[in-house]
């Protein structure tokens, strides 16, 4: 009988090195490391997700980091008060902004020491590359994370060539070798497209992003390549994989490239926990059709135990105090 296959399946080597309950992690970068990050705090790893908000550009993810290690303030010249009268930073996402400038500096500052403290213990960092595009402040010349929605033509938008990406990312990648030198960095391209720059200049950006992280995975023994990119475009090559805007993947497609994320980087213990607590929560999410009965009486019970015994190892004090609240509703 003939065999049939569907799909061309991205192959990943799976890591010597592995990612436990004991591991602390740090994302940054695009919209896609929020995702994977969240992945990541669902199943009670030690996670900082994404702290500033997302970041798409190289540059931008280098300058951040940099400032987070050096202790270094954010830019003066780049604070700007919104229509809004709301205080926003360009190099910065919008979910970072504050009533007045002095706020906003302070929370920008106690934001980057809060990264730096959680860097010297951290075992690992996914950055994830939105873009090779950026734009360059015209009044600093300087290359920015956002723009804000301001004028135009207050900006210029540029392709960064790959050397100037990989001379950026090389320098912060050698800091934090030397900041915490038993840190592992896990580079992926994210899946992600940007429609706006066209589809023809998206493949252009993205293969210029690919190429920096071929070099660099190469060059660095802690530096690991992961094919989030790949895996949606080559081996979920369907649309069904995506949402309704034909740009973002879809949610079965992110469970799918954070399981390969997990077969590759996780230890057989977080597996085991994972399946676990994905029993868990199925159990939590049942909802009871005939009111309180001891049936579900018995299953809380059972989940408060299950959760009991794991709450030594992760944080469960969300969950457990959930399920007391329900045990609670049924009558003595």
């Amino acid at each position: 009988m003939k065999e049939f296959k569907f799909t061309t399946e991205v192959n990943i080597k799976p890591s010597d090195w592995k990612i436990s309950h004991h591991s602390k992690v740090l994302t940054i970068g695009s919209c896609f490391a929020e995702v994977l990050g969240a992945q990541l705090s669902h199943y009670k790893l030690n996670v900082q997700n994404n702290p500033f908000g997302t970041v798409f550009n190289p540059l931008a993810i280098s300058k951040i980091l940099d400032s987070a290690i050096e202790d270094r303030k954010p830019n003066s010249d780049l604070f700007v008060e919104s229509s809004d009268q709301i205080w926003l930073h360009h190099d910065f996402h919008s979910s970072q902004w504050g009533t007045n400038r002095a706020a906003l500096e302070s929370k920008l500052t106690e934001q980057l020491m809060s990264v730096k403290v959680f860097l010297k213990e951290a075992n690992v960092m996914v950055i994830t590359l939105g873009t090779a595009y950026a734009y360059r402040h015209k009044k600093t010349n300087q290359i920015i994370g956002n723009c804000h929605k301001l004028a135009a033509d207050q900006f210029v938008k540029e392709l960064l060539h790959p050397d100037q990406i990989s001379i950026a990312l090389e320098q912060i990648l050698q800091k934090l070798q030397a900041f915490r030198r038993e840190l592992r960095i896990i580079l992926t391209v994210s899946p992600v497209r940007h429609t706006k720059d066209t589809l023809a200049l998206n493949q252009v950006s993205k293969s210029t992003l690919r190429l920096v992280c071929h070099r660099l995975s190469e060059k660095y023994k802690h530096n690991d390549y992961f094919p989030s990119y790949e895996i949606l475009l080559d081996e979920l090559r369907d649309y069904r994989f995506y949402k309704e805007d034909l740009i973002h993947p879809s949610k079965t497609a992110e469970d799918y490239i954070f399981n390969k994320f997990a077969e590759t980087y996780l230890s057989p213990e977080a597996i085991d926990f994972m399946k676990e607590w994905d029993h868990i929560i199925h159990a939590m999410e049942h909802r009871p059709l005939h009111g309180p009965t001891p049936g579900q009486l018995n299953l809380l019970l059972s989940i408060r135990n299950k959760l009991n015994s794991i709450s030594g190892n992760v944080n469960v004090s969300k969950e457990l105090a959930e399920i007391e609240r329900r045990v609670a509703e049924f009558p003595v």
